[in-house]
């Protein structure tokens, strides 16, 4: 019962903090449980058309001058999250299945004269996915990704490179099943 009345706030909470950034536009948003948006005050902009259903605990962030665009009819499943550092846009009719993750950004690092990783600098790309999309459950697409429409991207897939339209990409690993 306490559960439910908390989790009721934290919606109103979440729709709040997006109808109050002034560079933050929404249609019919539907919000499941445990969701979480992390605006930065300085994004440039985020808009998502009506009809979009965020199932739950999905978490969105948008950085500083950060654009994020989402079309009409957006779903995105339990556990997916959306990291925006400088532009991702996703066109309508889009599903995306559990786990779902987008980075259009890396870590900077160095492999000489000594292996360096530097935690708050950031190489950038857009992300770029059509309209009549399914990404299934467990995707990863980084930076400087763009999937044309029409496209399906079985289970499992890191998409590091381009997607022409109406393709399916499978992830085709080998299960080598030995006696013991």
């Amino acid at each position: 019962m306490f559960y439910d009345f908390f989790e009721k706030i934290n919606r109103k909470k979440q729709l709040f903090l997006l109808k109050k950034h002034p560079n933050v536009f929404i249609g019919d948003l539907k919000l499941g449980i445990g969701n979480r948006f992390i605006l930065d005050k300085d994004l440039q902009k985020v808009s998502i058309g009506p009809c979009a259903d965020f199932r739950n605990y999905t978490c969105v962030l948008i950085a500083k001058n950060a654009t994020l665009e989402i079309g009409h009819h957006f779903f995105m499943n339990n556990f997916c999250s959306i990291n925006c550092l400088e532009h991702i846009s996703i066109g309508d009719n889009t599903l995306f299945g559990e786990n779902v993750k987008l980075y259009d950004h890396n870590h900077i690092y160095e492999t000489s004269p000594v292996m360096k990783v530097y935690a708050s600098e950031f190489t950038k790309a857009p992300i770029i996915i059509g309209s009549n999309c399914w990404l299934g459950s467990n995707v990863t697409v980084l930076k400087g990704v763009t999937i044309g429409d029409n496209c399906i991207i079985g289970a499992g897939c890191t998409i590091y490179k381009d997607v022409p339209s109406n393709t399916q990409v499978i992830n085709k690993q080998e299960l080598i099943i030995n006696p013991l």
